[in-house]
């Protein structure tokens, strides 16, 4: 079996688009892709369409892909939906790669595309995030969480400071994560704040992010409170976008040799697990099998991207993706290693609290930065010589961990 390249990308900037449809977000990404790499659509022989909300919000179940892609001329080939929460983006591109891989396609589509903001039903919105989760099970524990975090925001000074207007539950189950981190290891609330910094300054370079402000680490710690020890600034926003990839094989790229391709050098996927598994955390377990496929480690890896629903997101995954020993997350931000300039930037897009994050559309918008990092073409965020590039995206809940992730190991051609 030949490589399987990543031949063009394209995107929208996410924000909240409450006059726009998925089919109009869609049609803006797929119009992106094809000014990165003009290509005949009659070439792309099949295609993975990832999406969470849309049959909530308005209905749209079952065939969201075929809708979303037959006004585009995308009419025929396979088209295969995708549902995977949060990891949904990388699931369809992981699938989309095995299909090249196997041999069956030459060239494919991966797209993802979300509308989570709808201001006219805040509460419907929100409640929408707890499907990412066992429901049940959300609903007995989500109050503990915010009782206990109350608890600690009172014994630090911090009550009276919460956000008004609601948020999502995984919010509190991350802010349970933190404290729980934070006993354990000493790490502190101004660590997380040094990491949502750094997303805000590289989420002011990159004009296709959600939020374009930088921020300083005082400025993080003085937001409003969400659910300690997480503030408003450490949290990822709620909006829509849409982010596609080709992916091909050897002959697509001889065929397209104008691509700027990006070699996909490991796809991996697993699923989380229940407590008393006796199974590791799904980070290290999957991030153990890119590293062996990839035939790579940790310390190869020169710019990552990885799923920072909250600040504490990102300081797990340093250690579950053995960038840094267990328990040193804090001091690696605070060493400003993962800053670009740093020893290995991470989020150089501003990550998913300043890129934003419309749930089915994340995962490939990791692959949109990855691929211009490795071309080169990522303008004043540009890490100097970046030639291997991580992508890692969760994905919903279940036990205490993640109920999805895909990583992807990506090399410069």
């Amino acid at each position: 079996m030949g490589d399987v390249y990543i031949l063009g990308v394209g995107m929208t900037r996410f924000g909240k688009y409450a006059e726009k449809s998925v089919k109009q977000l869609t049609a803006e990404a797929l119009q992106a892709l094809f000014e990165d790499l003009p290509v005949d659509g009659k070439d792309i022989q099949a295609a993975w369409f990832s999406n969470s909300g849309w049959g909530m919000n308005t209905g749209q179940h079952c065939i969201r892909g075929q809708v979303a892609l037959a006004p585009l001329g995308l009419q025929g080939i396979p088209i295969v939906n995708v549902e995977n929460a949060c990891a949904g983006g990388s699931t369809a591109l992981r699938e989309a790669w095995l299909s090249v891989k196997a041999e069956e396609f030459d060239l494919v589509l991966a797209v993802g595309a979300e509308k989570t903001w709808f201001p006219e039903d805040k509460a419907k919105m929100f409640e929408g995030f707890l499907s990412g989760m066992d429901v049940e099970f959300a609903r007995k524990v989500i109050e503990v969480f915010q009782a206990d975090a109350a608890r600690k925001a009172r014994e630090v000074g911090a009550e009276g400071k919460e956000k008004r207007g609601g948020h999502s539950g995984f919010m509190d189950v991350y802010a349970m994560g933190a404290r729980a981190h934070m006993q354990r290891y000493g790490t502190t609330q101004r660590q997380l704040a040094v990491i949502a910094a750094k997303n805000h300054r590289h989420g002011s370079l990159n004009p296709l992010a959600q939020y374009q402000r930088d921020m300083t680490v005082e400025e993080v710690l003085e937001d409003v409170l969400v659910a300690y020890p997480l503030t408003r600034s450490m949290c990822a926003p709620i909006g829509d976008g849409a982010a596609a990839a080709l992916l091909g094989s050897e002959r697509a790229l001889r065929k397209y040799p104008q691509a700027r391709a990006v070699r996909v050098r490991a796809s991996v996927l697993a699923s989380g697990s229940l407590p008393g598994s006796g199974l590791e955390s799904i980070g290290r377990r999957l991030s153990r099998e890119a590293y062996d496929k990839a035939g790579l480690g940790p310390e190869d890896v020169d710019v990552a991207e990885v799923h920072d629903a909250t600040a504490f997101g990102e300081l797990m995954q340093y250690e579950e993706l053995g960038f840094c020993p267990e328990g040193e997350g804090g001091p690696f931000a605070e060493s400003g290693a993962t800053e670009i300039g740093g020893r290995l930037p991470v989020n150089t897009s501003g990550g998913l609290e300043c890129r934003g994050h419309p749930i089915g559309a994340s995962g490939i918008a990791q692959i949109y930065e990855l691929v211009l990092q490795l071309r080169g073409e990522a303008g004043p965020r540009q890490v100097e010589g970046a030639r291997i590039a991580l992508a890692e995206n969760g994905g919903g809940f279940i036990g205490l961990g993640e109920a999805a992730m895909c990583i992807h190991i990506l090399e410069k051609v």
